[in-house]
Parts: C-alpha cells; sequence; structure tokens
C-alpha cells in the first residue's frame, strides 16, 4: 500500500526543475460526484528514467490516477507536479500545452485516431511539442522504425493488434517526455505479445530517457522491474 505523502508543500512551481523528480504526487484525493471516494492521499516520486510498475485491482482507482497525473480531472485535494510544474495550475491551452509536450499516454484501447495513417497519428502527437515541425516527420518514421512498423501510411485498422500497440507506443515517445503514463498496456494482446510490448516500451523509454509509470492488475507485467507498489482503494464509507 502506498504511504500518505508527508512532504511539506512549497509555493506554485512555474518553472520547470530538471534537477527534481520527473513525478511528485502529493496528499492526491479524488471522489466522484456521487460521493464515492477513489484516492485518498495518495503520495507518489519517480525519479527522472525511473520505471515503476502500480499494481491495482479492477476499481482501486488506477485509472483515475493517471488522468489526475495527466491533468484531465482535477484533484478533490493534493498537488501533481510533473518537472517541478504543478499541472492543475495550469489552465485551458496552456494545460494542454504543458501536456502534449510532457507526458506520453499509452492507453489500453490504443486510441489511434480512424483516418489517419500510422505516420499520421504519431506526427500529429508532436503539436505540442518543442520539437521543430520540420523534424516532425523524421522523427515519427525513426520511431515506427525503431518499434517494427515499416507499413508508415497504413491506417490503424489495417493493422495487427500487436502492431497498432507499438504505433501507440511510437506516438506516446513522440514529444521526448518526461513522463510516460501506461495503463493496461498489455490488455488487448495475448501473453507471448504482452511480454515483448512491455520490454519494447521498457526499452524505448530508457533509450529516451523518460521515466515510466506503468499501472495493471496482471502480475506477469510487473516482472523484471525493480520498483513495483500496490494502489490500494481508498477505505470504504470514505466521502468526499
Amino acid at each position: 500500500m502506498m504511504a500518505e505523502n508527508k512532504t511539506k508543500q512549497s509555493g506554485p512551481e512555474s518553472v520547470q526543475n530538471e534537477a527534481g523528480p520527473a513525478l511528485d504526487v502529493q496528499g492526491l484525493s479524488f471522489s466522484y460526484s456521487g460521493g464515492s471516494r477513489v484516492l485518498d492521499g495518495l503520495g507518489l516520486t519517480l525519479g527522472r528514467g525511473e520505471q515503476m510498475v502500480l499494481k491495482a485491482s479492477s476499481g482501486a482507482g488506477k485509472s483515475t490516477l493517471l488522468h489526475l497525473i495527466a491533468g484531465l480531472l482535477e484533484p478533490g485535494s493534493g498537488r501533481v507536479l510533473i518537472d517541478g510544474t504543478e499541472i492543475h495550475r495550469l489552465k485551458g491551452a496552456k494545460r494542454d500545452r504543458f501536456r502534449g509536450s510532457r507526458i506520453g499516454m499509452i492507453f489500453q484501447t490504443f486510441n489511434l485516431l480512424d483516418g489517419f495513417s500510422a505516420l499520421e497519428n504519431v506526427t500529429t502527437a508532436m503539436m505540442f511539442s518543442k520539437i521543430p515541425k520540420a523534424e516532425h516527420d523524421e522523427r515519427a518514421r525513426a520511431l515506427l522504425k525503431r518499434l517494427g512498423i515499416d507499413r508508415h501510411q497504413a491506417p490503424p485498422q489495417s493493422l495487427s493488434v500487436g502492431q497498432q500497440q507499438r504505433v501507440a507506443v511510437a506516438r506516446a515517445m513522440a514529444c521526448r517526455p518526461s513522463l510516460v503514463l501506461a495503463d493496461e498496456p498489455t490488455a488487448s494482446l495475448d501473453p507471448e505479445n504482452a511480454a515483448e510490448a512491455v520490454k519494447l516500451i521498457r526499452e524505448v523509454c530508457a533509450e529516451e530517457g523518460a521515466a515510466l509509470l506503468l499501472v495493471s492488475h496482471d502480475p506477469a507485467v510487473a516482472i523484471g522491474f525493480e520498483r513495483v507498489e500496490e494502489l490500494a482503494a481508498a477505505p470504504a464509507g470514505t466521502g468526499s
């Protein structure tokens, strides 16, 4: 079970802190509108380039946690700092640009864009990055090649499930993120392809210097990780 964060909170961070952790979650709590509390005072720190598996059963709040970290949900209390910047202090387009330049996300259903080629799915992920537009195509092709995808112009629906997953990994890495969030990334894969997928995700994150937070209910996913923790469900009966 992850302990409540005891770190003393300081004032708002607006400047990137390259020397600090990639991710610092402090006292994070979240309840849905019906009053059911999913997270209660959660704390987590992930160093630069560190890789971690967070194990959680269904309903424990693992997807909710990743959405909070990415700034897609608002916490009831607590703070999420990425590169020293408190993401929930950023509003609207500023938050979108920050997310697009610092966070890569791998979803369990991949969420690839219909009507776009594999290459275009990767290049669109660089829209908010600091990578010059003239370099987008070259970087996307290099990532797809690194991940074994040769059919750059193929629409995602014409690719196998395993190939779609690799395109999703390439998209997550496209912006040179500080942090990659992977939500049950092997849920759609058979055991053999799942093991290979995790291996590739870890290798590419290491090559790019990105921290990796992978959440899963599957114990097999955690094999080989030095850091494995468990996300316990919030105590029953806690309300907002």
